[in-house]
């Protein structure tokens, strides 16, 4: 069985504080977390996702790099990248760890904004709602 060559449409924001190789990686996690990438399908290359995004090939061979790192992709000699198989990416530990830091960084930008607690569980429940619907 061939596998497919997933497109990977990501919008790059230039205001955003993430660095473009994070938001990179940032976006290919959430679509293998929500399934619309699934293990074996094949990613663009460096080459064809950076001329895609108008960005430096550099910038996401760091994003690929750190993915494949991270287990998310794993590399095939010759053939490119691909999603790798599911397995517990991250231990116990780190996962506390970066949930900790996800939800500080969460606080620090939506306090200011003034916003009541309720509507904030609102939102991030239904953004989580729709986010676990594309997983099933």
């Amino acid at each position: 069985m061939m596998a497919r060559t997933a497109p990977l449409l990501i919008d790059i924001v230039t205001g955003d504080a993430r660095p473009i190789a994070r938001q990179i990686a940032d976006a290919v996690r959430l679509r293998i977390s929500t399934g619309e990438l699934t293990p074996g399908d094949q990613l663009p290359s460096v080459r064809g996702l950076a001329q895609q995004l108008g960005i430096n090939p550099n910038t996401v061979a760091k994003a690929y790099g750190d993915l494949t790192t991270e287990g998310w992709l794993e590399g095939r000699a010759g053939l490119g990248l691909y999603v790798a198989p599911v397995r517990q990416r991250l231990s116990p530990r780190e996962r506390e760890r970066r949930l900790d830091e996800a939800v500080q960084r969460f606080v620090c930008e939506v306090l200011p904004l003034n916003v009541s607690a309720e509507v904030i569980h609102a939102r991030v429940d239904a953004e989580l709602g729709a986010v676990t619907k594309r997983r099933a």
